[in-house]
């Protein structure tokens, strides 16, 4: 396949006709769109019903499309050379150096009953409205006396909205397409042609680019969203024992509970055809496993009407043995499939443990490997300063004597789920959940550790420092019954302060109030890596030549509001099908809330969550972020996979809602620490606020239950305690029904409803 490289306007003729015609061929101008019929009065058609988006109006098709989407127009078969056409034309507007592919379909004569593919693609589009003229004679080896459709394919660009128009064949004689779009002209002297068609390189080895299927990046969206790379849906449908991605990068492990588990994941409706000869991916198994690869197409596009073609491991001649090697997957091997409409990958009857790598379809017939762009995460600003000396006295908070309390004689302890031994003045800690901590108090209430400012947080460890370290704030008043408690904390990174077994963090690299200092936590591993602490103190000053790390920036940690006599509603992504009835009550009772939305399903156009939230936005509520797959953030291995949840994210609400910037941020689960903290700072270029809550519903505790109402209970007892910060789903039936009782309920405390950004007096925020 040649590539066409558009440098102007293409609406002049190209010489070679064989025959006379007067005027250019209509194939469509889009005025009987809405029966999908042309103006040839033949089916025309958009991926059959897959793109994004798509209508047509005053002779444009507009559309958005997917990975793999094309469009389509048949006709009855035309001797176009014969009758004198030499060209197809067309209208377009795509992006700025953007490209598509072009398909013209031919029989070897009008009689025969099966046609043959070519491929084109038109490349260097200018973003502005242009016509391109591509002569019949350069689609080497069409039966341009045979002509049956044209297919439009492999656009650049999935965010972008497309325009086609004036799609026609072009002859001797005949004027530009005509059509109701802007069209840009290039000047050029003594031409009659308005746009340079060159050759470029063929689609297989040039244009065209691997598929990516899935690249196994988020765990999250495998098994919590259920969307692969391609944003179609993919799961086992919990067939698995379990299905794990990592700890190797790009990597997924399918754990089967016996031959009958599976794995699947849609295509979309990929037209693959002539363009892609397979799949390919690094697989890891075990000597002597089997398992069978199933393939399926649909003339309708139907992912439950399908035609299925499968090959075992045997069949495609693949062996295992314990090492990762690169298999692939012809489709040469799968007869009767349709592969212009490739619809699910499905593989099934495993009999032992698999690892696979990236995988995606593979240009042309030769078998290549689909590597994933790597890119190192900037580290942010890392500037050391000598350590100056404090004035106050050494306290030592903590020994490991006791397993009840500390050094100082308070509590300390840690969260059910972690492994925790003291042994010979020593604390051994494992942690398999970022959400887990050890604390150790400082006070019962209060403790003024103002005097500490210059003084250091010393902890000598051994092991891991793959955690955080946190200096926590007690509340306004200083009493564990009021909510929220502890009020916020700050936090430090412990790998960027640790040295031969210890950690030194400047007291005032904790931007916490210290006159109301509760204590220090030991929390958001994310390595299950064993760290054994022998001492937690403050001291006035560390070892000579010690250099400290510069303090990042790690945002607000917010549990409450801070304008007097408010209350806010932060209500996190949920279920489409609840969204207006959320909208009607909040609408009837009079408030604006904040939604927390995840960024993945705002770009799948069939949850239909990016109209919802415009609509949230029109009606002057704030829309916030929660991640692009609702992982827990701080549980991320590295600053790569940190960065990539952020700016998927933040991409996402830019893209999909207006161009929507916020630095509002809820962490999913709650799951916080330093390093999330850092890169959401970095993501943003700005300082975060990461709203947590100090009213829980507890929908997720109760919400499915035989007693839902408990979600009234929850709700009333973190009010009475003072709470005015919410956190609710619209995710269950029982949730939403229960919606306007929590709204009068925190009516009734006399405080005023508003946005989070409002009752965080930001001034940023709409006035009240």
């Amino acid at each position: 396949m040649r590539a066409y490289t558009v440098i102007g306007l293409a609406a002049g003729l190209v010489s070679g006709v064989s025959a006379a015609c007067s005027s250019a061929l209509k194939i469509d101008d889009f005025s009987k769109w809405s029966s999908n019929t042309n103006s040839l009065n033949s089916w025309v058609s958009a991926d059959d019903g897959s793109m994004s988006s798509i209508s047509a109006s005053g002779g444009i098709l507009s559309f958005k499309p997917k990975s793999g989407s094309y469009f389509y127009e048949t006709f009855a078969c035309q001797a176009a050379s014969t009758n004198g056409y030499n060209s197809i034309q067309f209208n377009v507007k795509g992006v700025s150096g953007g490209s598509l592919a072009l398909e013209i379909q031919t029989q070897t004569s009008c009689s025969a009953t099966t046609y043959t593919s070519k491929y084109y693609t038109v490349s260097g589009l200018t973003g502005a409205s242009q016509t391109v003229t591509i002569p019949l004679s350069s689609f080497s080896g069409a039966n341009a006396n045979a002509i049956t459709a044209f297919v439009w394919s492999a656009f650049s660009s999935t965010t972008a909205t497309w325009q086609l128009s004036a799609v026609q064949f072009g002859c001797s004689g005949a004027t530009a397409p005509s059509s109701s779009v802007k069209v840009s002209t290039t000047s050029r002297a003594s031409s009659t042609l308005s746009t340079l068609v060159t050759s470029a390189s063929a689609v297989a080895t040039g244009a065209c680019t691997p598929l990516l299927i899935d690249d196994w990046t988020s765990q999250s969206r495998l098994t919590f969203l259920f969307y692969n790379a391609m944003m179609e849906p993919t799961s086992d449908d919990a067939s698995m024992t379990s299905v794990v991605v990592g700890p190797t990068k790009n990597r997924v492990t399918l754990t089967p509970k016996g031959t009958d588990s599976y794995f699947y994941s849609q295509l979309g409706c990929t037209n693959a055809k002539n363009v892609y000869g397979g799949i390919s991916l690094r697989i890891k198994a075990p000597a002597g496993t089997t398992f069978s690869i199933q393939l399926e197409s649909s003339s309708t596009c139907d992912v439950g009407k399908t035609v299925q073609v499968s090959q075992t491991t045997a069949q495609l001649g693949w062996t295992f043995d314990g090492t990762e090697k690169l298999y692939n997957i012809p489709f040469s091997k799968y007869t009767n499939l349709d592969t212009s409409k490739l619809v699910t990958f499905f593989v099934s009857g495993f009999t032992k443990v698999v690892t696979f790598g990236p995988m995606a379809m593979y240009c042309g017939s030769t078998a290549s490997e689909y590597i994933v762009s790597t890119t190192s995460a900037p580290a942010g600003p890392s500037s050391t300063v000598a350590a100056p000396t404090g004035t106050a006295a050494a306290l030592v908070v903590d020994k490991f004597a006791s397993a009840d309390s500390n050094a100082l004689g308070f509590w300390h302890g840690y969260d059910e789920g972690m492994t925790a031994t003291y042994s010979g003045g020593k604390l051994t800690l494992k942690s398999t959940d970022s959400d887990y901590s050890y604390y150790t108090q400082v006070s019962g209430s209060c403790s003024d550790f103002s005097k500490y400012s210059g003084s250091y947080l010393h902890i000598a460890y051994t092991g891991s420092t793959a955690f955080t370290v946190a200096l926590q704030q007690h509340n306004s008043q200083c009493k564990d019954t009021i909510a929220p408690y502890p009020e916020t904390w700050d936090s430090a990174e412990a790998s960027r302060y640790a040295k031969n077994g210890h950690i030194y963090i400047p007291m005032n690299h904790f931007k916490i109030n210290l006159q109301r200092t509760i204590g220090i936590a030991v929390k958001g591993f994310y390595k299950t890596d064993t760290v054994t602490l022998s001492l937690i103190e403050i001291v006035p000053s560390v070892p000579a030549g010690w250099i400290i790390p510069n303090k990042l920036e790690t945002g607000n940690l917010a549990f409450a509001c801070t304008r007097p006599n408010s209350f806010a509603f932060a209500i996190d992504d949920g279920s489409p099908e609840y969204a207006q009835e959320v909208m009607n009550v909040i609408k009837s009772e009079g408030i604006k809330v904040t939604f927390f939305t995840v960024g993945a399903p705002l770009l799948d156009a069939s949850t239909n969550l990016t109209n919802v939230y415009r609509e949230m936005q029109s009606q002057g509520h704030q829309i916030a972020l929660h991640s692009f797959t609702h992982p827990k953030m701080e549980g991320l291995p590295d600053y790569e996979s940190i960065d990539w949840e952020y700016n998927e994210d933040i991409a996402a609400v830019k893209k999909q809602l207006n161009g929507l910037h916020t630095p509002y941020f809820r962490p999913p689960f709650g799951t916080e620490g330093a390093r999330m903290r850092q890169r959401l700072t970095q993501s943003l270029g700005e300082k975060p606020t990461i709203t947590m809550w100090s009213v829980d519903v507890e929908d997720w505790l109760w919400a499915q239950t035989d007693t839902p109402e408990e979600q009234l209970k929850a709700f009333q007892r973190d009010v009475d305690k003072g709470g005015n910060l919410v956190v609710l789903h619209y995710l269950y039936p029982s949730t939403v029904s229960y919606l306007r009782q929590f709204i009068q309920i925190a009516k009734k405390t006399g405080k005023q409803l508003m946005r989070v950004d409002q009752c965080m007096q930001d001034p940023n925020a709409p006035a009240l």
